[in-house]
């Protein structure tokens, strides 16, 4: 919906308050005009039913005013004798229609000035003040989230739990008017949709103190999203954009830039990009050793995530159930013979002598490894193989899988560019050949009807041979290169769709997905920052201690009160 449907809107439903509660308003002993003023006959209807009137702000903050509205509907069927379960049942599910009954219908309505809660009603409204505040929090300052893949391993881990900003680069105000509080795009348990897709409001944005500067890490709300549920293969929806699946990467290019990939080294505006010290970038590595590229080898140099295969002679049903939290995957190769694969860690030695195990690693000449620059220097250096070298895609000749999407472009993973990132208000000329790189922008963030006609190109059925961009864009890539879906793959990412700037991480569980047995608690990366320089750096201590202290001046304070 336009800012003028919305007023249209507004303007409506001010008429329905009007018609359903201006006798209320008389009974109240206030002039029924005031029931008719916008905005006035809201803070009027918060001086019936003896509530601050501050509370008219959080009527007008989405998502809130839901809740909000709802508790003013249902103290109003109170303040006038009408305080069944019954009655606030039936005022929420006729979205506050049943008021006309009070008011015209009923015999035994009237104003009751001095009214009292029960303990329950007491918890009850607790709880909403708690999800009202949470909700803001939530919406507008700080918001949780967990990392579920490894597209920023090593600098982000899988199973670290982040505090996101929502003010660094400016809260979004939720264009979902309509939605559950403080759940994302799904409900949890019942696993069902958490919101409805209309109406929706424009596109406001709270000004935020600082702009995204290269290689900052951002969380966003994925451009390419039509999947309802993660790693769950199913037909695609359309989501509004503050519903869409949330992304982390880190912001390689910023509005204004000239991007290259070549060898897959980044290169700004002609110069080699220079992440922070504690960006660990991956890349593919093959080793080979004629030997065998022994896994304890690898281990004993603290290298980690790659791949092993085992066979097992004597795999039992039993067994496997016993096991299967450490496999991969797993194929019958003979009768009673399985290959299986884990990661690094293998499978414990103290499994393999409880359940009697045969088997045997395969160590292969040759292993492909996600490796760090230090990693792949320090395997090197030590001699115990006897190559590594760095795998680089060189270019095809089509490639319709990685941005833009087109044949004509030959881009990969280690090949890409040279392309602009769109500032707002940088005009650019548009030619058929280079469209498909910023056709996407034009014609589904921008909302124009774009189509070429006798290779001349139409926006919003003009001939248009330039384009002036009304928004700012970023690359976003993850530090895993070779296991990151990102601008690589589907392009630009909208300012519109930043979310906010990562923080703090206040927990990390390595195996969070794994099942609790195998949770163990990264100690070292609990309550440490976020994009700053020097070895990441844990302040759980410090706030131990905080906490400590608190806990004593409470103890404190009360003892001398009591004397």
């Amino acid at each position: 919906m336009s800012l003028i449907e919305w007023l249209i809107f507004f303007l409506c439903y001010n008429l329905i308050i009007f018609g359903g509660t201006q006798k209320l308003f008389k009974l109240s002993g206030i002039s029924s005009w005031k029931s008719i003023v916008p905005f006035y006959n809201i803070i009027s209807l918060l001086v019936i039913i003896k509530r601050p009137r501050w509370w008219i702000i959080l009527v007008f903050i989405p998502v809130i005013n839901l809740i909000m509205i709802s508790v003013i509907w249902v103290e109003l069927t109170k303040r006038f004798n009408h305080n069944s379960k019954l009655d606030r049942v039936l005022v929420i599910i006729t979205l506050g229609l049943y008021l006309y009954y009070i008011s015209y219908i009923s015999k035994r309505t009237k104003y009751i000035n001095d009214i009292s809660f029960s303990n329950f009603e007491k918890s009850v409204g607790s709880l909403v003040f708690a999800v009202v505040i949470a909700t803001i929090v939530h919406n507008y300052f700080l918001q949780p989230f967990v990392i579920p893949t490894g597209s920023l391993e090593k600098t982000l881990r899988v199973g670290d739990f982040l505090l996101v900003s929502k003010f660094h680069y400016g809260a979004r105000i939720p264009s979902t008017v309509i939605s559950f509080p403080m759940v994302h795009d799904t409900i949890p348990i019942i696993k069902t949709r958490s919101y409805l897709k209309k109406p929706q409001l424009p596109y406001i944005r709270i000004p935020g103190f600082q702009e995204i500067k290269n290689n900052d890490i951002v969380v966003f709300n994925w451009p390419a999203d039509t999947v309802r549920q993660f790693f769950v293969k199913e037909k695609g929806v359309i989501k509004p954009r503050d519903k869409k699946s949330n992304y982390v990467k880190r912001a390689i290019g910023v509005p204004g830039d000239s991007l290259e990939i070549r060898d897959g080294i980044v290169y700004l505006n002609g110069q080699e990009n220079k992440l922070p010290d504690r960006a660990k970038p991956l890349y593919t590595y093959k080793i080979y050793s004629k030997d065998g590229v022994s896994s304890s080898k690898l281990k004993e140099l603290d290298i980690e995530g790659f791949i092993r295969r085992f066979v097992i002679r004597n795999l039992s049903q039993e067994s496997y159930a016993r096991l299967k939290e450490y496999i991969l995957s797993i194929s019958n190769t003979n009768e009673n013979e399985y290959l299986i694969y884990t990661a690094d860690q293998g499978i414990p030695i103290n499994k393999v002598r409880e359940l009697n195990l045969d088997i045997r690693e395969i160590i292969d000449n040759e292993k492909e490894i996600s490796l760090t620059f230090n990693d792949a220097n320090k395997i090197k250096i030590s001699n115990e193989f006897d190559t590594i070298y760095r795998m680089v895609e060189k270019t095809n000749l089509s490639n319709s899988i990685f941005f833009p999407g087109n044949n004509r472009y030959n881009w990969n993973n280690d090949q890409l560019g040279p392309i602009y990132i769109p500032k707002a208000g940088d005009k650019i000329n548009l030619s058929v050949d280079e469209l498909p790189i910023y056709k996407k922008i034009i014609r589904d963030y921008e909302n124009n009807n774009i189509e070429v006609i006798d290779n001349n190109i139409y926006i919003n059925n003009e001939i248009s041979n330039e384009y002036t961009f009304k928004q700012d864009y970023y690359w976003m890539m993850g530090d895993n290169r070779y296991n990151s879906e990102d601008s690589r793959v589907w392009g630009y990412v909208p300012f519109d769709h930043v979310l906010g700037k990562p923080v703090f991480i206040w927990m990390s569980i390595d195996g969070l997905f794994q099942g609790i047995s195998n949770w163990k608690f990264r100690w070292d990366r609990v309550f440490t920052t976020i994009g700053f320089e020097g070895k990441p750096r844990s302040y759980l201590p410090h706030f131990l201690f905080l906490l400590l202290g608190w806990q004593v001046f409470i103890f404190i304070k009360k003892r001398i009160t009591n004397v």
